[in-house]
Parts: C-alpha cells; sequence; structure tokens
C-alpha cells in the first residue's frame, strides 16, 4: 500500500499485507491498449437501456410477492403453499443463472435477452389467469427463468459497454433494479390489489417495452462479438496472475460478504415495516412510506459504489461498504423514530454501494468468464436474499422481531474478512463517450 496515498490502488503495494498471497496483477502493452480501445466505445445509450430494462424486470417479479395476500385469500392458500411458490421463484431465478453463464460465455446469444423476457411476459399472463395451486407454480417458474436469463447476460452487456469503467456501468445498471424493486410492490397496491388478480396482464406492457429494447441491445451485441474474441481469448489464455487457491479462497470470502449483505437487507426488506409497526406503533401505510425512504437509499448507493470503486480500487469500497455500516447497524434496535428512519437511509446508502464492486472485483479476478461471474453472485445474491427472508421469519416467530434486528445488527462484521483480499491492478485510461 502506498504511504503517501493508502487508497490509490494504482500504485503496486510494497509489500504483501494480506494474509492471502496476493501479488498484484501485471500490466501489458497489450492489455493497457485493449483497456485504452474500450475506453473509446464508452455506450451510453445501450447503459441506459439496460438500467431500463432492468427496472421493468425487477418491479415484475417483485410484483408476485407484493400479490400475496391476494392469491391467498383466492386460493386460500397456507403459509407452506405461498413458501412453495417462493422456493418455486427462487430456484429458477437463482439457480439456472450461473449454468446461463457458462453456457453463454461459450456460444454468445445476442438476443436471449429479449428470448427471456418473452418466459416473464409468458409467467405474467399466466399469472393472471391461474386457476390452480399448480398453474401458479408454473407462472412462478417461468418469471424465474427469465430473471435467470436477464442477469447474468445483461450484466456481461454492462461490461461490454462499459468503455473500461466497470464499475460505474455495474452501477447505473443495477439501480434500475433498486428502483423497480421499490415500486413493484406500490404498483401492486394501487392497481392489483383493488382490481383482483386478472389486472396482473396490465404488467404485460412493460414486459413488451422491455422485449423491444431488449431487441435493439440484442442488435448491439451482436455487432460486438467479433470484437470481443480476441480480447476474451486472450484472457481465457492468460488466466489470472494469482494462484488458484488464492481465486478459490478470495471467492469464499466474497460468497461470506454476499452472504451478510444480504440477509442483513431480507432484514429490511422483509419485515423493516412489521418491526416499525410493533415498535413505534406506526399505520402500514407510514410503515411503507418509511420502506420506500430506506429502497431510495439503496438506490442511491447503488449509483455511488461503481465510480468510486472506479477511482479508489474496489476492495476499499467492499470493505469500507459492508464493515462501515457496523456502528449504525448496531446503534439501529436502540433509536428511537426519528434516529430509525436517518439510521436506515445511512445503511442503506453505504451497503448497497458493495455489490457492484463485489462483481467487478470477482470479475477481474477470473479474467474472461465474465457470464458465469455475473449469473453465480447474482445467483447467489437471490439465494441469499430468499433464505435470508424464510430463516428470518421463522425466527421472528420464536424470539420478536425486535430481538431478529438485534441479532441481524452483527451480521457487517464480517465484512473484516476483507481485510484478506488480494489488492488487483487494473490499468486507468481515459474515458469517452460513444455517439
Amino acid at each position: 500500500m502506498n504511504a503517501a496515498n493508502p487508497l490509490a490502488a494504482d500504485s503496486p503495494p510494497a509489500t504483501a499485507t494480506a494474509a492471502v498471497p496476493a501479488p498484484a496483477l501485471p500490466q501489458t502493452p497489450g492489455a493497457g491498449r485493449i483497456a485504452a480501445e474500450d475506453a473509446a466505445r464508452t455506450a451510453f445509450p445501450i447503459l441506459a437501456m439496460l438500467s431500463v430494462c432492468h427496472l421493468l424486470n425487477d418491479m415484475i417479479q417483485s410484483l408476485l410477492p407484493a400479490i400475496y395476500p391476494l392469491l391467498k385469500d383466492s386460493f386460500k392458500l397456507d403459509f407452506g403453499q405461498i413458501g412453495l411458490i417462493t422456493l418455486t421463484f427462487q430456484i429458477t431465478a437463482s439457480l439456472l443463472q450461473p449454468f446461463v453463464g457458462i453456457y453463454t460465455d461459450k456460444r454468445p446469444l445476442p438476443y436471449s435477452l429479449a428470448v427471456g423476457m418473452g418466459f416473464t411476459l409468458s409467467g405474467l399472463i399466466l399469472l393472471s389467469q391461474a386457476s390452480s395451486f399448480p398453474m401458479l407454480l408454473f407462472a412462478a417458474a417461468l418469471v424465474g427463468s427469465g430473471s435467470s436469463v436477464f442477469h447474468p447476460e445483461s450484466s456481461r452487456v454492462a461490461r461490454m459497454a462499459s468503455g473500461g469503467r466497470h464499475g460505474l456501468a455495474q452501477s447505473l445498471f443495477q439501480v434500475g433494479g433498486n428502483v423497480g424493486s421499490a415500486i413493484g410492490p406500490l404498483l401492486a397496491a394501487f392497481i392489483v390489489m383493488p382490481r383482483g388478480q386478472g389486472s396482473v396482464a396490465w404488467f404485460a406492457i412493460a414486459a413488451l417495452t422491455a422485449i423491444v429494447l431488449l431487441g435493439r441491445i440484442g442488435g448491439w451485441y451482436r455487432a460486438q462479438i467479433p470484437l470481443q474474441r480476441k480480447p476474451r481469448a486472450a484472457a481465457l489464455h492468460d488466466g489470472s496472475a494469482l494462484p488458484r487457491r488464492t481465486i478459490v479462497i478470495t471467492m469464499a470470502i466474497l460468497g461470506a460478504l454476499i452472504f451478510s449483505k444480504y440477509f442483513y437487507l431480507a432484514s429490511l426488506s422483509s419485515y423493516y415495516t412489521f418491526y416499525l409497526m410493533q415498535k413505534f406503533a406506526l399505520t402500514a401505510q407510514g410503515a411503507q412510506i418509511h420502506l420506500f425512504v430506506f429502497l431510495g437509499a439503496v438506490a442511491v448507493g447503488t449509483v455511488a459504489g461503481g465510480p468510486i470503486g472506479d477511482r479508489i480500487g474496489r476492495k476499499y469500497v467492499i470493505w469500507g461498504s459492508i464493515l462501515g455500516v457496523l456502528p449504525f447497524t448496531l446503534l439501529l434496535p436502540h433509536a428511537n423514530l426519528f434516529w430509525t428512519t436517518a439510521l436506515t437511509v445511512v445503511i442503506g446508502l453505504v451497503l448497497a454501494s458493495a455489490f457492484s464492486a463485489i462483481i467487478v472485483y470477482a470479475q477481474e479476478l477470473v479474467p474472461g468468464r465474465t457470464g458465469v461471474i455475473a449469473g453465480l453472485f447474482f445467483g447467489f445474491a437471490f439465494g441469499m436474499g430468499g433464505l435470508g427472508a424464510a430463516l428470518l421469519g421463522e425466527l421472528a416467530d420464536h424470539i420478536g422481531i425486535e430481538a431478529v434486528y438485534g441479532l441481524c445488527a452483527y451480521l457487517p462484521a464480517i465484512g473484516l474478512l476483507a481485510w484478506f483480499l488480494p489488492s488487483l491492478q487494473t490499468a486507468q485510461v481515459p474515458t469517452k463517450t460513444s455517439r
């Protein structure tokens, strides 16, 4: 680490300070030339369309849990059956993502994004017309399948369009998903709940809009494939400069950090309203307002994390964003209503900045495997969010929701593991916007 500037990720460290052996990745003239060429092609229109499609995709996904009360009453479901719908969605949405990434790393499919959204569209229509529990399960599986294609492939396109500003590109892509997840329940409350199950079909307009945009993105993606073959082949040939053992340990650390982040986020996104209603006697509507404030902070934090990582190094963003929220999470269970709101805003801003940095860091750790890395980490994040919601719900039934927040406050301490992440050197080049 440079003593004059401890956050200068570009300068090679004088000595190895991490427990994991971590030599900096060497820079070659070819690598710098490729980075410079990429920088000249920063495609912000593509990134903007990707972000909008991510918004539409995650808005549609968030409809399903938002209408559980309606489905429970209409189909006389018990909580076990509701859990089975969630499990079906999570299995198809999370477990399939790495396999999609593995396949498309070898055989790029430019229009697979539009096809995947077609699965989501089919699931929406089936959900609006389902007349039995098995049909609900099939609809959930279709929506999950569309998501399993969307996330690894769109993350790959975001990297291709980044022009070397990989953190910024991932942040712009991911903020759309956060906004979509936030507004989905609102739209469900004002459109689906008053009008019934059939009104879910209205959201087919969103899916069709996304298909059109993804078709245009697919055309751009197809034109980029020949330009990406040589750099990817070179990356696969050169591989990582780190030993295989170091890569495995580093991936395990990143997995532990994802676990910490998404288990804690599950406690807020799934149970924050119940916590506020129980502790501060808020109405459901009042609690929802506080939840949207938190989700808005998450969206802003997502945008900030990527560009900061591009400037100071992703390792420091990962470390600071997870471990950095620990003082605030420890204070949260003891705060009054005003400070609870203020603390959750800070927690959302800081904690949300980690994911884009983790994705790009992992893609740089394993060069040439953009799709499989994106699929693995998006899938794992989905799985941890779903598992966290289920386990914390069971725990809340036994010890109470306030006690759950007291326990979850210690989860960000897992961020201490970020100390052992090796420093990855990346070339910094001027960037231009494509016209």
